[in-house]
């Protein structure tokens, strides 16, 4: 039994008590029960007590102004069961806020990755569509601006197509590759305020550039990010790394799973082998349970992965 003030208690029951049902579902052999400031679990006592450690945690995440969902639960619950660390620890760091909205990692995995490119110079975010590797990035390179610990934020990706087919798109240059590099605009207006965007671009204290523009600069006092890197060249990834510039910081994301270099490898999969012992560059690699995903995203993929079983056994 444990006692909640009025604002935890209700973030801790969530939206048609949406967050207690899904600690019932992580626990089925319990019982759950709501009244009015007191939550009470019933079962078998060793079962009844993790399912109230993991209500607890839930309870630390609400009075830390974190909003609870099935995501913190699921992932508090997981933190609890494979880490001696608590969800308050890992789920309650908060990144950037902006328009009373908190950038915070959602997984442990997020939570080393975000730490790992505070201790290094050089980091390299490994992993699946989904796991936040570019959002988390672009919140720690805008928390560093405002912070002013670099002077500029300099976003880039390979234009994969920016070779024979890009020459017969309609338009001009900026028109061509303005597609490449929309989802890291998109990213930027949702982590600035959008009104101040243009005129960051314009001064060059933000900078979003096919990754061609990089080659022949060096970036002193940046913070860099380069997007879909698993669609560079090795020779595109050395250019790359070797812009780095005097009180600057790189992230470099990708998922080596997604290709699309035509004919050759990828600079992402090779510089893996090159500079995994080289000391202030980091690799964090990401992987399904650090897939953040609207519950219903996941309910899909579940009913088309049923559908093809059930297809499939026919």
């Amino acid at each position: 039994m444990v006692d909640v003030d009025d604002v935890a208690m209700i973030r801790v029951l969530g939206v048609h008590d949406r967050v207690l049902g899904q600690v019932e579902k992580q626990f089925p052999d319990v019982t759950i029960h709501a009244r009015g400031n007191r939550i009470t679990i019933e079962g078998a006592p060793d079962r009844a007590d993790e399912a109230m450690r993991l209500v607890e945690q839930l309870i630390e995440l609400a009075r830390s102004g974190v909003e609870l969902d099935v995501t913190e639960v699921t992932q508090a619950a997981r933190i609890h069961e494979e880490t001696e660390a608590g969800a308050t620890d890992v789920l309650a760091q908060p990144i950037l806020s902006r328009q009373g909205r908190t950038v915070r990692p959602k997984t442990l995995g997020q939570k080393n990755y975000v730490d790992s490119i505070d201790r290094n110079t050089i980091v390299f975010g490994i992993g699946p569509a989904g796991t936040g590797k570019t959002y988390l990035a672009m919140a720690k390179a805008v928390a560093a601006l405002e912070r002013k610990e670099v002077d500029r934020i300099i976003l880039t990706r390979p234009a994969v197509e920016a070779g024979e087919r890009l020459g017969f798109l309609p338009g001009t240059l900026s028109e061509k590759i303005d597609p490449y590099l929309r989802p890291l605009f998109d990213a930027l207006h949702e982590m600035m305020n959008p009104d101040l965007v243009p005129k960051l671009l314009a001064s060059g204290t933000v900078e979003v550039a096919p990754l061609a523009y990089m080659r022949g600069r060096t970036l002193n006092n940046s913070f860099i990010i380069l997007d879909e890197a698993q669609n560079t060249t090795p020779e595109q990834m050395k250019m790359f790394l070797t812009r780095l510039g005097f009180g600057s910081r790189m992230v470099v994301t990708g998922d080596i799973t997604q290709v699309d270099v035509p004919g050759g490898q990828s600079g992402l999969q090779r510089v893996v082998d090159i500079l995994t012992d080289v000391d202030d560059i980091h690799f964090e690699r990401l992987g399904p349970r650090d897939i953040v995903r609207h519950r219903l995203v996941s309910d899909i993929v579940d009913a088309y992965a049923r559908f093809d079983q059930k297809e499939g056994n026919r």
